[in-house]
């Protein structure tokens, strides 16, 4: 696998409204944790919508990487220009300072927001341009954005054997848990 789609849960899906937040050290964890077995693999890129939740989480985990890894790509495909024009400011610097890091930045549609058809034409570039996805979502834990990216995944496994990997809440709770004892 050359290129890797990575998205989950928006920040705002998991109840994280900082990125002080602690959950998101753990998440991060899990993210890296099936991210380095397929960079050592081949892995040359790694491919985000780039909305503030797992995926800005996972190309933090991916800039760190790179130092271990040169090798490895970074790439954030946005619907539209702009998305965080309308962001508070302390989003807007974060955006701003992970984009110092993303080896590729683009919009798929060179206009600002105008409709959900500019998502609709992101997730198709998106499937289009990677092998698999690594996907941050759980059923269990209830419906969210990562739903469709799941339903459409599994689909393209069937016919193009896209692969699917995934990161439940479960692996992130015991990643949390594993922690917690060894500081105790």
């Amino acid at each position: 696998m050359k290129n890797l789609l990575v998205t989950g849960y928006r920040a705002h899906e998991l109840n994280i409204f900082s990125q002080k937040h602690e959950g998101i050290a753990y998440i991060k964890k899990a993210l890296k944790g099936k991210l380095v077995p397929l960079v050592e693999d081949g892995l040359e890129w790694v491919i985000t919508p780039g909305q503030i939740g797992v995926d800005l989480w996972a190309c933090e985990v991916v800039i760190e990487l790179k130092e271990a890894y040169p090798h490895l790509r970074l790439s954030i495909l946005t619907a539209f220009s702009s998305p965080e024009e309308n962001w508070k400011d302390d989003k807007k610097e974060y955006y701003a300072q992970v984009l110092k890091g993303v080896d590729y930045y683009a919009a798929v549609s060179k206009q600002p927001y105008s409709g959900p058809w500019q998502f609709t034409a992101r997730d198709e570039l998106l499937f289009r341009k990677t092998d698999g996805i690594l996907l941050v979502y759980d059923e269990d834990a209830g419906e969210g954005s990562p739903k469709y990216f799941k339903e459409k995944a599994l689909k393209k496994q069937q016919t193009d054997g896209y692969v699917y990997i995934g990161i439940s809440s479960e692996d992130i709770q015991s990643i949390a848990d594993e922690e917690t004892m060894y500081r105790e």
